[in-house]
């Protein structure tokens, strides 16, 4: 269920008209753009992105304050037919979060348009109750015709309020999408103090910062058994942060590949999340990673509840 929140009453003028507010969840096949999407939304990275399937693995809340409304966008994990009991732990999240929302946007990637995971998800919609809306991502990627045709198709399979057009990567249509929200969103006042833009603690995102770099470096060699937890975060006199992360994979020779031959592919993926960390916390960043084996770690009901999943039984 989402999460009681404390109200924040924003200081307005009488000439903005009422606040409004609420939750609205991005679904959709895996590798779609969400993360990338709710990024732009944001206006700040609050989701990890990269090209590997399923990187999302937990919801994640981004907030986007846009005219006179704040909303709260719960990326959840790809949705996809589940192997392992990681990967039923995040399409049951997935789901949990569109049913918690007050509103459901569907995200599907235009050049792959509906079929396999899209399809079902379509059909899964069929039996949530909240109101739903069409964006279609990539479209600068596909001709007119094709995207009209497309949306066409899933409008006969769900009766969406409302159609968009957009590219998460380069931004267009996005402010389209936050003016509907906007103003469709119900009145009231806002969840969050207008600053902040995700609910996700510093640590947790400061882990999924490097699991990014992590899949950005070794998105070939290295399987989905590996997982990064901050176990340190010690703020200096200096004004600097001491950062001390573990990478968990499940074998010796995940670790081997993890370290890169004399610790060269460690050391990569450290500098690239010291300097990420760096910028987002605008200080300097002293970060220590450690690789340790963990046999069967998907099977750890901790590690679930690091990741902010429900161990499935």
């Amino acid at each position: 269920m989402t999460e009681e929140k404390e109200t924040v009453v924003p200081e307005t003028t009488e000439d903005q008209g009422p606040t409004h507010s609420g939750f609205v969840a991005l679904i959709g096949p895996t590798n779609a753009g969400k993360s990338t999407l709710l990024n732009r939304f944001v206006g700040a990275k609050v989701s990890i992105v990269s090209h590997k399937v399923q990187t999302t693995r937990a919801v994640v809340r981004g907030i986007a304050t846009h005219n006179n409304a704040q909303i709260v966008f719960m990326d959840t994990p790809g949705i996809f037919k589940p192997r392992r009991r990681l990967d039923r732990a995040m399409v049951t999240s997935a789901w949990g979060g569109a049913k918690d929302a007050d509103l459901i946007m569907l995200l599907i990637d235009s050049e792959r348009g509906i079929r396999g995971d899209a399809e079902a998800i379509l059909e899964g919609l069929k039996e949530v109750n909240q109101p739903k809306i069409l964006v279609l991502n990539k479209i600068d990627r596909v001709r007119r015709e094709d995207l009209l045709a497309l949306a066409a198709a899933a409008n006969e399979k769900i009766a969406f309020t409302e159609t968009f057009m957009v590219s998460a990567e380069n931004g267009s249509g996005c402010d389209d999408v936050l003016d509907y929200l906007a103003k469709t969103l119900p009145e009231g006042p806002w969840y969050y103090p207008e600053d902040q833009i995700s609910d996700l603690p510093m640590r947790q995102l400061a882990a999924e910062i490097t699991r990014e770099k992590l899949f950005l470096r070794l998105h070939q060699e290295l399987p989905y058994a590996s997982h990064v937890e901050t176990e340190k975060w010690e703020e200096r006199k200096d004004g600097s942060v001491r950062i001390e992360q573990v990478i968990y994979v499940e074998r010796d020779s995940q670790k081997k590949i993890t370290l890169g031959k004399g610790g060269e592919t460690i050391k990569a993926i450290s500098s690239a999340s010291r300097r990420e960390l760096s910028e987002i916390l605008e200080q300097p960043v002293h970060l220590f990673l450690f690789v340790k084996v963990r046999e069967n770690w998907g099977d750890d009901p901790e590690r679930f509840r690091e990741m902010g999943l429900d161990f499935p039984t």
